[in-house]
């Protein structure tokens, strides 16, 4: 009735009110956010596949899904007010305010959230919220329930960090345990919403018909893993399960294995979730804007582009990166498709990207993803090159596929270089500082004398005009060869590139820190004045 009156009311109008009130009623939908315009909100998650069975690499792929809000529940898991960990209790307090924005939008499209303060119900004892939870009838579910979800090693492995000291970052922090109360004051609690820390939980969404569930909070290395309301158990439930990257924290001392930074251990968490448990979504989905940082992650992002067959570069990256980037850098590795040379999955990720490391080798992208390359280039960001990055983009002997692209001239337009070929393998090439490069940062520490290029000798002289060398090579009997320069790429940016790069090659620490050295350089970071080598040297940083 509403409706047929409204619509009455506005043929009535004078034309000149009509077209003011067409106009102002269209302005308040686009207003509107699509979810409360279409009924469905798009969802981007983020999985992990293994790039072949038993690599132990992945491709990082992003889908989006239409999720219905009304089927649709919103888990707050143990996001307390205070925690016996000095540097959680505040990492929870800056993280509060952007996850309180989440829930308001969710709650106004219709989701239910559930909070889950763990140990803290006795604080919400008769509040309606929680006798909403207490009041959802016990059903039987085809996999019977737990009061805790554990480590699963036959589905999992072992977790990525070493958090078996509790996973304090704090210096001395104090003994107490269980020092919270209830649930941090910045998230609200509205009438609709739910309070439980059981399986309370599963028999809400299921009596509400809940299929999709939003996990955020804290610690996703234990809680968010292995609560009864949380992933672990929620997979098992089959409900389309879902952690919010950017709203979550660790429990991780970057003093233990794998000895990085406290966000790296986040990031190697989020992506065991990935390749294990469930996809990954960001609070941008439901706010837009950017996803939520801590302030104290001032990370840059670099991206390892990996895709050659030769030196097996796959094996020596992501190590290096682990071991000699984590403190500065959040990885992301996008690696070849291991049945499509002419594939690189998950490319897109290249979109938000500080600075671009290529070890690529004669790939004809589809044209989509070569434009994110170009792009890159024309933004004037910087990129660092090894070994095989000199013909990355150009085929030799081979038919371009139908929809892809090739960039011949990305070696003289990206690197200044000019590489023709290369000497047969085996003498070992001979590296010396080239006249009046001596102090250039990339050269800081570097001591050669010990030091030989374990792989043939590129041909790439002379360079481009853009190009200042930084290191020569040489073998018996031929001319000697710039095998290590840098340059202003055609967009404007820094760019770097050495021939080297060998699997040899990287088993020297003069050569790890010449790469290290050109990534911050290029980067624009102060560069180390020492070698970095505290964490690990296997392991991945996808």
């Amino acid at each position: 009735m509403y409706s047929t009156f409204r619509i009455a009311a506005v043929r009535r109008m004078p034309a000149g009110r009509k077209a003011w009130f067409a106009t102002g009623f269209a302005f308040l939908l686009l207003l509107l956010p699509q979810t409360a315009r279409c009924g469905q909100i798009t969802m981007h998650l983020r999985s992990q596949s293994e790039t072949a069975e038993g690599s132990g690499r992945y491709h990082v792929l992003t889908k989006a899904q239409q999720w219905d809000p009304r089927k649709t529940a919103v888990i707050v898991c143990d996001m307390w007010d205070r925690h016996w960990c000095p540097a959680a209790t505040a990492r929870t307090a800056e993280m509060a305010p952007r996850m309180n924005q989440v829930l308001t939008s969710a709650r106004n499209q219709g989701m239910l959230i559930i909070h889950c303060p763990s140990g803290t119900m006795k604080f919400y004892e008769g509040t309606p919220q929680r006798k909403l939870a207490q009041q959802a009838p016990p059903v039987k579910t085809d996999v019977p329930l737990e009061s805790a979800c554990w480590l699963d090693p036959e589905r999992e492995g072992q977790l990525p960090i070493d958090d078996t000291d509790g996973g304090c970052d704090s210096p001395n922090p104090p003994k107490e345990e269980r020092v919270w109360t209830r649930q941090i004051k910045t998230l609200t609690i509205a009438p609709q919403d739910a309070i439980t820390d059981s399986v309370e939980a599963i028999y809400l969404m299921k009596q509400r018909g809940i299929e999709n569930v939003i996990v955020m909070g804290v610690h996703a290395n234990m809680c968010v893993l292995a609560r009864p309301f949380s992933i672990r158990q929620l997979v098992r439930q089959k409900l389309n399960v879902a952690l919010m990257r950017d709203q979550t924290d660790t429990m991780y001392n970057p003093a233990r294995r794998p000895y990085v930074s406290h966000f790296t251990g986040t990031d190697l968490i989020v992506d065991h979730i990935e390749r294990h448990w469930c996809p990954t979504v960001l609070s941008t989905d439901l706010l837009g804007g950017k996803p939520f940082r801590f302030e104290a992650d001032q990370r840059k992002h670099l991206v390892m582009l990996i895709g050659e067959q030769e030196y097996e570069t796959e094996k020596t990256l992501p190590p290096f990166a682990l071991n000699q980037l984590n403190r500065d850098f959040r990885i992301s590795i996008v690696y070849a498709d291991a049945e499509n040379r002419d594939l690189m999955p998950g490319l897109e990720v290249l979109d938000d990207a500080d600075i671009c490391l290529v070890s690529v080798r004669r790939r004809a992208l589809p044209r989509a993803d070569l434009q994110r390359i170009r792009d890159f280039v024309a933004a004037g960001k910087p990129l660092v090159g090894i070994r095989t990055a000199s013909h990355a983009f150009a085929l030799r002997n081979a038919e371009q596929p139908e929809g892809h692209d090739t960039w011949p001239g990305f070696d003289a337009e990206v690197w200044g270089g000019n590489y023709t070929g290369h000497h047969p393998a085996g003498p070992k090439t001979k590296v010396d500082v080239v006249q009046n490069a001596a102090g250039h940062p990339i050269l800081t520490g570097l001591d050669l004398s010990q030091f030989t290029g374990s792989g043939s000798l590129y041909q790439n002289h002379p360079l481009k005009s853009s190009a200042r060398p930084l290191l020569n090579g040489s073998i018996p009997d031929k001319p000697t060869e710039p095998i290590a320069w840098t340059s202003q790429h055609k967009g404007g940016g820094r760019a770097f590139y050495t021939s080297l790069g060998h699997k040899g090659d990287f088993q020297s620490e003069v050569f790890q820190q010449l790469l290290r050295n050109a990534i911050y350089w290029a980067a624009g970071l102060d560069v180390p004045a020492g070698a970095d080598s505290t964490a690990e040297t296997t392991g991945s940083c996808e």
